[in-house]
């Protein structure tokens, strides 16, 4: 009986609401869609009831503005700033090496190193709109770029334009400047993800996740619905790159002329869905490929049996740095296969991914790039801690990643081993504000090419021990361990 009341109650109380919105064109304005995502916060309704009634909102809308166009068919109610949005966010960062100083990265944050400087790792600016109801653009500048030894240079990131072939919206070309959509974690946006960098696995198949492209796009409007949802309500979704894709692209990564005629082909799929009887629980699966021909470039290293200028030269006694040889004039076969599977933090969060292909390499003699298969992937275990006071969400975090493989984007293409483990808080003060501290301990391959028989030392120059010298070899393995600081602004 108690239970039944209750039940009365609430519905008089929600049907009081949708009354009292009724009787104001202005508070219909305000409230518009509050009232299903106030109720999927309660879990008085699942995930696809939401999607149905954000699907009947966008309908009474879209009438309600086909009703207010005036004389020639001009929109009454349609201004300037209805069109276009601008927004962004920046990343502060602070890198602190406890006991090599010899660890260096190039893979997502170059402020590794010996100096532990402060270091804008972004500062992006997105200005968007729809100009037409068939056409949606999208251009994002990068203000925290590295050209020529210069930080904080401006560079172009997307610039790109969604010509929607469907009046729902399912079907879409996207051409322009984009994210390729190969990998979970390539795809989502560093505004979203809580681990500091990209791992090496899936980000080393596209070079700054970008390139130059026309790509086909299908999604269900219910798909596209929950793709929304899990970016809009914080569960650190991926966004909207359809459910299934596929596309042509250059193939050497953004800002870049393509050095041959053979373009990149990627397939695209994913999918989220509710799974049944848990509590509205979200989950997704989905598996990308692509394959093409990179052009690889190289330059003079010192190989493992190098030889040395002779007696009587300036250099006597220095190994000879030579190029690698390159075959088909530089192009080589570059493909992979990758799986993702994301259970979303409600509360608990499990993201993993794996890839495995073939792509160019350094020999070990360091004297030829050759045709190696490569492999890895990550595994992300996290907790959505939602706070009563003082924060808004708290997301402590573990991750562990491998990678074996060449790194097609730097010069020689050096064979990585990547064995990394991760630890982290996402401290989220509010929806324009969060921190992030984690610790890392990390054994990676140098992406330094330099040859130094003398250039670092096993103890430092710690008052009474000896400093003995070690030998630096061209992309050395290094281990060490960092702490890491990132203070993130949203606006």
């Amino acid at each position: 009986m108690r239970h039944h009341i209750r039940t009365c109650v609430k519905a008089c109380l929600w049907a009081g609401v949708v009354a009292g919105l009724a009787l104001s064109s202005d508070a219909t304005d305000a409230w518009a869609g509050r009232l299903e995502d106030m109720l999927l916060e309660n879990k008085q309704i699942s995930i696809d009831q939401w999607v149905r009634l954000k699907a009947e909102e966008e309908k009474r809308q879209a009438k309600e503005f086909e009703e207010s166009r005036g004389v020639g068919d001009v929109p009454v109610r349609e201004r300037w700033y209805e069109k276009i949005s601008l927004r962004g966010y920046a990343q502060f960062r602070y890198n602190h090496t406890l006991n090599r100083d010899e660890l260096l990265s190039n893979q997502g944050d170059r402020s590794i190193g010996r100096n532990n400087e402060f270091f804008l790792r972004r500062g992006r600016v997105i200005i968007s709109g729809q100009p037409h109801e068939r056409v949606f653009f999208y251009i994002q500048p990068e203000f925290a770029s590295l050209v020529s030894g210069t930080e904080q240079v401006a560079a172009l990131r997307d610039f790109y334009a969604d010509l929607f072939l469907t009046e729902n919206k399912e079907w879409r070309i996207r051409a322009g400047l984009s994210k390729v959509p190969y990998g979970f974690e390539n795809i989502q946006s560093s505004q979203n993800r809580l681990a500091l960098d990209r791992n090496d696995a899936l980000n080393s198949a596209v070079p700054n996740e970008r390139d130059l492209g026309i790509f086909l796009y299908y999604a269900p409007t219910a798909v596209r619905e929950r793709f929304r949802r899990l970016v809009e309500s914080g569960l650190k979704g991926s966004g909207d790159y359809g459910m299934l894709g596929i596309g042509i692209y250059n193939g050497q990564g953004p800002n870049a002329r393509d050095l041959n005629k053979n373009k990149h082909v990627v397939f695209h799929s994913t999918y989220p869905f509710e799974l049944p009887f848990v509590n509205h629980q979200m989950v997704e699966i989905g598996m990308d490929a692509y394959t093409g021909q990179y052009g690889v470039s190289a330059s003079p290293v010192v190989p493992v049996n190098p030889s040395f200028f002779p007696a009587g030269s300036s250099s006597a006694g220095q190994a000879i740095p030579v190029a690698p040889v390159l075959r088909n004039g530089g192009n080589y076969l570059d493909e992979r296969v990758a799986w993702h599977f994301v259970l979303y933090p409600q509360p608990f969060g499990i993201q993993a991914e794996y890839t495995i292909g073939r792509g160019p390499e350094l020999n070990r003699d360091r004297t030829e790039v050759v045709t190696g298969s490569l492999s890895g992937g990550y595994v992300q275990l996290f907790y959505n801690y939602q706070c009563d006071t003082y924060c808004l969400n708290v997301f402590p975090f573990v991750r562990y990643q491998e990678y074996f493989g060449g790194r097609k984007s730097e010069g020689n293409v050096p064979r990585n081993s990547v064995r990394e483990l991760e630890i982290g808080l996402e401290y989220q003060f509010n929806r324009a504000l969060e921190l992030t501290v984690m610790g890392t301990f990390t054994s990676r391959n140098s992406s330094d090419s330099q040859f130094d028989p003398v250039a670092c030392t096993s103890f430092g120059n710690s008052p009474g021990v000896n400093n003995i010298g070690c030998l630096q070899t061209p992309y050395q393995r290094n281990s060490g361990n960092l702490i890491r600081f990132q203070l993130q602004w949203n606006f």
